[in-house]
């Protein structure tokens, strides 16, 4: 669950950031750049403190076969986004002004990063059920985009604010799917395991109670009855 709020906080802040640059493109405001800081750096820091304690907690989920073996872990998976989120925002506060001449490189840099791990997380929820070929979609173009816009960043400098808004909108939608979509994976993977884990156990007990009480052959059960029990009737 706190995967999942730190997922959707880092989706609000990135919509919130889209939001901001499409409304005020100009990227001479000084104090949107450092609200944009702000927004990315709260977010980092919550996204490595949900990793620090996911990590904590990853042995208490465990998937497991038919017969009770556990198959793997649950690991979460690494916070590139979240170390970049706080390295970006850290420099939007810190200075300002190199953003603006970064911007660019910055922009591709963060849609790699972010499309990376959105990937990284799809493939690690194929381990909880089948991922349909939407949910691919948006990080492939988002990945492919961040790649043309940090190699050719003179081409795509002309509406910079614009393309970072509309892309960390894209951003926020995607990442509030796919981790709706993972959290429901997860839950109905545990449930599985949770029933999974009550056959095993109603199984375990009808065992021992068979192993208790074994059936005897009917001869044995005649001896073990008293004489005096059986009544003959006389023709």
């Amino acid at each position: 669950m706190k995967l999942l709020q730190s997922s959707i906080f880092r989706a609000l802040c990135s919509v919130i950031i889209g939001v901001l640059l499409l409304k005020y493109p100009d990227n001479s405001v000084t104090w949107l750049t450092m609200a944009i800081g702000i927004l990315f750096l709260l977010s980092g820091i919550i996204a490595l403190i949900s990793y620090w304690n996911a990590k904590r907690h990853a042995g208490e989920l465990t998937i497991t076969d038919a017969r009770g073996n556990i198959i793997r872990g649950t690991q979460p998976a690494f916070p590139l986004v979240g170390i970049g989120s706080v390295l970006l925002g850290l420099t939007l506060v810190l200075s300002p002004d190199m953003f603006v001449k970064w911007l660019m490189y910055i922009l591709g840099a963060m849609l790699i990063l972010g499309s990376i791990n959105q990937l990284i997380v799809l493939v690690a929820a194929r381990r909880y059920g089948s991922i349909g070929a939407f949910f691919w979609i948006a990080p492939i173009v988002l990945l492919i985009a961040g790649i043309l816009i940090f190699v050719k960043p003179m081409e795509s400098a002309e509406l910079p604010m614009i393309i970072l808004g509309w892309c960390m909108l894209v951003y926020g939608v995607t990442e509030t799917i796919n981790s709706i979509m993972v959290y429901s994976l997860r839950r109905q993977m545990k449930r599985q395991q949770e029933e999974s884990e009550r056959g095993l156990e109603a199984e375990e007990i009808a065992t021992e109670i068979k192993e208790e009480k074994p059936s005897l052959p009917v001869e044995e059960i005649i001896e073990e009855v008293p004489q005096s029990d059986i009544i003959v009737e006389e023709e």
